[in-house]
């Protein structure tokens, strides 16, 4: 695996980037405002993912260095989106097949009642990655709720977090027994940009929670900035890398589901019926490089 700093230093070689961002912010046209996306990542020739609702937007696309820039250069342009936070890590150019482009109800698919988590309305203080720095230099008593999924979770996280147990956003509501001890403690939450935490820090506000923040940009603008602070293991991503980091030093804290032994590679469970993601080590997979998540799954087969 190679850092984002390894990657774009390539000589004699294309140089590609992933970019990351999102808003929430009132759309009276999503269709219009995908179709403008659309045509402008075409003409850079980037792929990846667009998600627009009328709460706003969503994206992860993939070009060379140039054209991501350029892209950036001309999204922003518009006034809508001036104030939009753009993340960017190293990637290989074939982190997408294609550019897949829709509009949904919601820009991350929670199904929260509008009255439970709207974070045009209201969402937890931020604070940014200096902030969370100097929280943990100084030992502050708080605690980290992860809020991706428990898969996600398994490669990397940050000290004194907590993973709720869940497999989905929407299933948030399914975590709460667990986490209704919380309520009266400093409580971070986390994502791998921002945009799952602003409604679910939300979420955690309407039901009780009264000291909940959550991280500007993300545990990626965390790792950008401290690269080997805080942050244990490796970042998972939702593409071809599947995990990445920006160097620093590091452990490895990810453990295979089926062995135990230290491991960052991920595999789709290759009994049809299950599908399982999860860690797999390379011993624990076959000559073909599948694995299975049990012996039930390998034998079914």
């Amino acid at each position: 695996m190679q850092t984002f700093e390894e990657t774009r230093s390539d000589v004699g070689q294309k140089q590609y980037q992933v970019l990351l961002f999102y808003r929430y912010t009132h759309i009276e046209n999503p269709q219009a405002v995908k179709t403008a996306v659309v045509s402008l990542c075409e003409k850079y020739e980037l792929t990846g993912r667009v998600i627009v609702a009328e709460e706003g937007i969503n994206a992860t696309l993939e070009g060379t260095v140039e054209n991501t820039e350029r892209f950036v250069r001309d999204f922003l342009a518009d006034p809508r989106w001036a104030e939009v936070q753009i993340k960017r890590s190293a990637s290989f150019g074939n982190s997408f097949p294609k550019l897949v482009a829709k509009v949904r109800r919601e820009i991350v698919g929670t199904g929260f009642a509008r009255e439970e988590a709207d974070p045009t309305v209201r969402t937890a203080p931020r604070i940014s990655p200096e902030e969370l720095r100097a929280w943990y230099e100084r030992e502050e008593d708080f605690l980290v709720v992860d809020m991706r999924n428990t898969y996600e979770y398994a490669s990397g996280h940050f000290k004194n977090a907590i993973d709720p147990g869940i497999s989905a956003s929407r299933h948030l509501p399914l975590a709460m027994r667990k986490l209704e001890p919380l309520k009266n403690r400093k409580v971070l939450t986390v994502c791998t940009g921002g945009v799952r935490c602003e409604k679910m820090s939300a979420y955690l506000l309407s039901k009780g929670f009264n000291n909940v923040y959550q991280l500007d940009g993300g545990i990626h603008s965390y790792m950008e900035k401290y690269p080997g602070k805080d942050f244990q293991g490796t970042l998972y991503t939702f593409d071809q890398r599947q995990t990445m980091h920006f160097g620093g030093e590091r452990e490895i804290i990810g453990t295979c589901h089926l062995c135990g032994t230290t491991t960052e590679r991920y595999a789709d469970c290759a009994n049809d019926t299950c599908h399982l993601h999860f860690l797999a080590c390379d011993t624990c997979r076959d000559e073909d490089d599948r694995a299975f998540c049990s012996e039930v799954c390998k034998q079914v087969l």
